[in-house]
C-alpha cells in the first residue's frame, strides 16, 4: 500500500466515525511565544484542550507536519544513525474535545490497524498506565479492559509515568495515555525473543506507532494535579513508522515516503545507498548510508519550514532552520563528496511526492528552491574558511592535541562541525581535547538556558468562565474587569505580570503587528501595560507591576498616539504590496513583515533587485492610492470561501479559520486582523528608505509614513543647508558639487600619475635586488604603497624576469597586505601556487587570502607579523 493511499486511508476512516478533516497547520508557530514549531499534532488545538476557545467540531482528525529539534522533544542528533527519528514527521491524529474517551478511541484504532490496513494483531502490542500512588493516578482500569477484548493479558504492557503518561509541557492539560507498538522483526527473531521485551527499548524494529493520550488533568506550576472541567483524547500516529509496517520493511527510509528523495542524491552524487535488509555492510557503507539518510530527512524540514514563511537566519527558528540545513550539507560534503550546491535539487522530487496533501511545497518549490542553493553556497565557503582556520590552529599547536576551546571557537563562530574538525585532525594525525570542547559547550548552552529561563506561576481566576472579547476596532479605551492575573519570571525581562481583562481595546502582537500599550486606570492609581500578546486564545496585557486592589473596576486605555502611528504604516503596507504586484509582477507573495509606530518593514518574493525607477513607481502608486482618499472597507466575520472569491490574498504559512476579517481600500483586499486608518488620506505620505535582498529570491523594503515622513524630509532640508554652508552659500548648489567633482576626477589622475612613477621608479630599484636561488629569481620586499599599489608593483615586478618569484608586503590603514608573483613557466614546473604561499605566509599577519596558482594577495590584523612573513617565503623556493 503506498504512503499516498496509507494516508487517505486514515483520513476516510475518521472521517466516516464523524471527524471533521482539516488541513495541517503550518509547521512555523509565528503567533505562539511557547513554541518555535509546531512539534505535535495536537499543538494547533491547545486553546480547546485549556478551555480557551471552542473547535469548528467536537471531533477532528488531521495529518500534520511536525518540527522536533529544539526544546524537550529534540531527535536531531538521532537522525541518519538510526532508521525511525525524523526532524519533520507527519503525524497523524484524530481529537475529541469534550465528546468520546477512552472506549471510542482504543476501539477505533484497533478497528483501523487490524481490519482497514490488516496488520498481523500477533505483531501487536499495547500499553496502559500503571498509576502513580504519590500522586493519586489509579492504574488505569478502564483501558486495561478494553483492551483485554482484543489482545491476551501477556500482549499488554503496564507502562510508567515516563512512558504512559503525556504531557505538553510543564504545565497544563495531561493525562495516562495508551500506546500501540509493532514487531517487525522476522519470525525467527520474534521466536527466538518475544517482542513484549522489547517494547520501548529503542529497538529498530520493535516500534510505537500510535499513542492515545487521555486528557483528564491539568499540571500546575506547584506540580500539583487538577482534574480537567472535560474530558479529551489526543492521538497521534506516526505516519512514517505506519508505512514501514505496511510496506513490509524494518526502515521508515526503505518506505516510500524517502525512496524517490534517496534516488535522486544517489543520482547526483553516484554514491548508492543500501536498504536496511542489507546486513553487514562496510563501515564505509554505513558512513554513506547514515549521510543520505540525514540529506533526505533534513530537506523535508528545512523545505516545508521555508514553504510556510520561515527564512534560515542567525536567530530563533530562523537559526535551527539553518543549523538543519547545515547539518545535511555537511554530511553530503565529508561523505559524499560534494563540493557544489546539490540538495536544492530535491526539492522538486518532494514537491511532486508530497503536493498533493500539502499544496503549500507545490506553489512556494521554486522560492524554497532558491533559498537552499544560496545556503548551500554560503556554508560551504564557511566551511572552506574554517579548513584555512584550522590548518592555523593545527599550526600554532605544540604536540598532537589541539585545545578544545579552540575546536568550540570554531565550531561556535564560524558554524564548523566538531566531528569534520576531528575527521581532518585525524588525517593529520592530531587529536582535541574533547572534555574541554563539553565543558565550553555546556556553559554556552547554561548562559543561553539563563537568559531564556522562565517561571510562569499557575492564573489566579478572579472571575471564572469568563470569555473575553477584543473590542479595539471600535474603542481606544473602555471600561474593564481584570478576569486572572499570573506571575512570569524571566532572566531578559525580569518579574513581569500577565493580566486577562473581561473586554480589552489592545491589540495583541500578531500578523506582523507589533501589541498596543497604554493604562489601566482606577480611580486610585494607574498601571502601565508596557506590551500585549495572545497566548492559547487569550489576550495578555504585560505590566511591571499589579494593581493594589486587582478587584476594581479600570478604564483601559490604549496609547493612541503610537496605536495611530502603527495604524497608518499597516495600512501603507497593504497598499505596498498591491503596488508591488501590480508593477513588478503577481509572482510578489508576502514572506513576513513588522508593523510599529515608527517603521514598516515588508518580506516579498522577487527574483532580482528592485531598480531604482521600479521604486519610485511603487511609491508614487502608494501615494496615489493616499490621495486618492480610499475609504476602508471592512468585513468582520465573512467566510473565507466568500472572502478569496472576492479576490482577497491569503497568506502560506498562516492559520486561517472558517470566517475570516477582510480588508479593503479600493483594490487592495487581504485577509488581516489588525489595525487600520478609516481613510488612507490619515497616512499623509509615504517614503521608501531602502531596498535589498533578504535571502535568494526574497527582497525587504522599509518605509516610512505620516510624521515619519515630515521628520525624514526635516532632516533632509537641514543637511542640504550644511551642504550649502560648507560650500559657502553658492547660488547654484548641483553646479557647485559636480565643480567639486570635476577638482577631484583632476587630482586623481595626478595622483594615479604620480604613483605610477613611483610604481616605475621602486620597479627600476627593486630589479637590482632579485636574488638567484636554485635558479628561480627571488624578491621578498615590504614597500610604502597603498594595497593596490602594492598588487600592481608586484606584478610588473614579477613580469620583468623569467623564473620570478616575487613576494611584496606594505601597510594600508594600520593593516599589513602581502601579495605573491610566480612565473607561469614556474607553477607548471615545480608545482609552486601562489595561492597557497598566500595562505601559509598569512599566519603570520594573523590573515588569510587566496587567488590564482600564478598570482595571489592577503591581508590581516599583525603588522609586526611582516617581517617573518618576508623571511620565511624563501622557505617556498628550497
Amino acid at each position: 500500500m503506498k504512503s499516498q493511499d496509507i494516508r487517505k486511508a486514515y483520513l476516510n476512516f475518521f472521517e466516516s466515525k464523524g471527524h471533521l478533516i482539516v488541513p495541517s497547520a503550518p509547521i512555523v508557530l509565528k503567533d505562539d511565544p511557547t513554541l518555535m514549531f509546531n512539534n505535535s499534532g495536537m499543538a494547533q488545538f491547545k486553546e480547546y484542550f485549556l478551555g480557551n476557545g471552542t473547535p469548528k467540531s467536537p471531533r477532528i482528525a488531521d495529518t500534520q507536519k511536525c518540527l522536533r529539534v529544539s526544546g524537550k522533544h529534540n531527535d536531531l542528533e538521532d537522525v541518519g544513525f538510526d532508521t525511525y527519528h525524523h526532524t519533520m514527521f507527519e503525524m497523524l491524529g484524530n481529537w475529541s474535545f469534550g465528546d468520546y474517551f477512552k472506549k471510542e478511541a482504543l476501539d477505533w484504532a484497533w478497528e483501523f490497524l487490524t481490519e482497514v490496513l490488516k496488520l498481523d494483531k500477533d505483531r501487536l502490542y499495547v500499553s496502559v498506565f500503571e498509576g502513580n500512588p504519590t500522586e493519586n493516578v489509579a492504574f488505569d482500569q478502564e483501558a486495561w479492559d478494553i483492551w483485554r477484548q482484543y489482545v491476551t493479558e501477556d500482549r499488554i504492557i503496564l507502562g510508567n509515568k515516563k512512558d504512559n503518561f503525556w504531557e505538553m509541557g510543564d504545565q497544563g492539560p495531561c493525562g495516562p495515555c495508551s500506546e500501540i507498538h509493532i514487531d517487525l522483526r522476522t519470525d525467527a527473531e520474534r521466536a527466538a525473543v518475544s517482542g513484549r521485551s522489547l517494547v520501548n527499548a529503542d529497538h529498530p524494529q520493535v516500534v510505537e506507532i500510535w499513542n492515545n493520550v487521555f486528557m483528564e488533568f491539568n499540571r500546575k506550576a506547584d506540580g500539583s494535579l487538577e482534574k480537567l472541567p472535560a474530558q479529551h483524547v489526543d492521538t497521534g500516529m506516526g505516519f512514517e513508522r505506519l508505512c514501514m509496517a505496511m510496506q513490509n520493511v524494518t526502515s521508515n527510509y526503505d518506505t516510500d515516503v524517502f525512496t524517490p528523495l534517496i534516488e535522486k542524491v544517489e543520482q547526483i552524487t553516484g554514491f548508492k545507498y543500501t536498504s536496511n535488509e542489507v546486513k553487514n555492510v562496510s563501515e564505509e557503507q554505513n558512513k554513506t548510508n547514515i549521510a543520505i539518510r540525514v540529506i533526505v530527512d533534513h530537506v523535508r524540514a528545512v523545505a516545508f519550514a521555508i514553504a510556510d514563511g520561515q527564512l534560515p537566519s542567525n536567530t530563533g527558528a530562523g537559526y535551527v532552520i539553518r543549523r538543519i540545513l547545515r547539518r545535511a550539507i555537511r554530511y553530503g560534503f565529508t561523505f559524499l563528496n560534494t563540493k557544489e550546491p546539490f540538495i536544492n535539487k530535491l526539492v522538486e522530487v518532494l514537491a511532486n511526492q508530497m503536493g498533493e496533501f500539502f499544496p503549500e511545497i507545490k506553489s512556494q518549490q521554486q522560492l524554497v528552491t532558491n533559498v537552499i542553493r544560496e545556503e548551500e553556497a554560503s556554508f560551504l565557503r564557511t566551511l572552506d574558511q574554517g579548513l584555512q582556520l584550522l590548518d592555523k590552529v593545527v599550526a600554532e599547536t605544540s604536540g598532537k592535541e589541539v585545545s578544545g576551546a579552540k575546536v568550540f571557537e570554531l565550531y561556535d563562530t564560524f558554524g564548523f562541525p566538531k566531528d569534520l574538525t576531528a575527521l581532518i585532525l585525524k588525517e593529520k594525525g592530531f587529536s582535541y581535547n574533547e572534555s574541554d570542547f563539553e565543558s565550553e559547550l555546556q556553559k554556552q548552552k547554561a548562559r543561553s538556558r539563563a537568559a531564556s529561563e522562565v517561571s510562569t506561576e499557575d492564573w489566579s481566576v478572579l472571575i471564572p468562565g469568563n470569555v473575553e472579547t477584543f473590542v479595539g476596532y471600535d474603542q481606544t479605551e473602555n471600561e474593564v474587569k481584570i478576569t486572572r492575573i499570573r506571575k512570569v519570571d524571566s532572566k531578559k525581562d525580569g518579574i513581569l505580570y500577565q493580566i486577562v481583562l473581561d473586554n480589552t481595546t489592545f491589540y495583541p502582537e500578531g500578523g506582523g503587528q507589533v501589541g498596543d500599550k497604554g493604562t489601566l486606570v482606577s480611580a486610585n492609581e494607574t498601571i502601565d501595560i508596557i506590551d500585549t500578546k495572545k497566548e492559547n486564545n487569550l489576550i495578555l496585557h504585560f505590566a511591571k507591576q499589579l494593581p493594589e486592589n486587582i478587584e476594581a473596576g479600570f478604564v483601559a486605555k490604549v496609547n493612541t498616539d503610537l496605536r495611530t502611528s502603527t495604524s497608518k504604516n499597516h495600512s501603507a503596507t497593504h497598499l505596498m504590496h498591491l503596488a508591488l504586484r501590480n508593477i513588478l509582477g503577481t509572482h510578489v507573495e508576502q514572506k513576513g513583515s513588522l508593523v510599529n509606530p515608527n517603521y514598516l518593514r515588508f518580506d516579498f518574493s522577487h527574483f532580482s533587485k528592485v531598480s531604482d525607477d521600479e521604486l519610485r513607481q511603487v511609491e508614487a502608486s502608494v501615494n496615489e492610492q493616499i490621495e486618492a482618499q480610499l475609504q476602508l472597507v471592512e468585513h468582520r466575520n465573512i467566510p473565507i470561501k466568500e472572502a478569496l472569491e472576492k479576490g482577497a490574498m491569503a497568506l502560506f504559512g498562516e492559520k486561517y479559520g472558517d470566517s475570516v476579517r477582510m480588508i479593503e481600500f479600493g483594490e487592495s483586499k487581504e485577509l488581516c486582523g489588525g489595525i487600520h486608518v478609516k481613510n488612507t488620506a490619515d497616512i499623509w505620505q509615504f517614503k521608501i528608505i531602502s531596498e535589498g535582498a533578504v535571502a535568494a529570491g526574497i527582497r525587504r523594503i522599509e518605509a516610512i509614513t505620516g510624521d515619519a515622513v515630515k521628520d525624514f524630509y526635516k532632516n533632509q532640508e537641514t543637511t542640504l543647508a550644511e551642504i550649502k554652508e560648507t560650500l559657502k552659500n553658492p547660488q547654484d548648489i548641483l553646479k557647485s558639487v559636480a565643480s567639486l567633482q570635476d577638482d577631484n576626477a583632476k587630482l586623481k589622475k595626478q595622483i594615479e600619475q604620480l604613483l605610477k612613477e613611483k610604481i616605475d621608479g621602486l620597479k627600476n630599484t627593486l630589479v637590482s635586488d632579485f636574488q638567484e636561488i636554485n635558479g628561480i629569481n627571488f624578491l621578498a620586499k615590504q614597500v610604502d604603497l597603498s594595497m593596490s599599489s602594492t598588487k600592481d608593483l608586484a606584478q610588473a615586478i614579477g613580469t620583468s624576469k623569467p623564473n620570478s618569484f616575487v613576494f611584496l608586503a606594505s601597510v594600508e590603514d594600520d593593516a599589513p597586505n602581502i601579495h605573491c608573483y610566480i612565473s607561469k613557466e614556474l607553477v607548471a614546473e615545480k608545482s609552486l601556487n601562489a595561492g597557497n604561499v598566500i595562505r601559509e605566509l598569512g599566519k603570520y599577519i594573523d590573515g588569510n587570502g587566496g587567488g590564482q596558482p600564478f598570482f595571489a594577495s592577503g591581508k590581516g590584523k599583525n603588522v609586526l607579523g611582516i617581517k617573518e612573513a618576508l623571511e620565511k617565503a624563501v622557505d617556498f623556493l628550497i
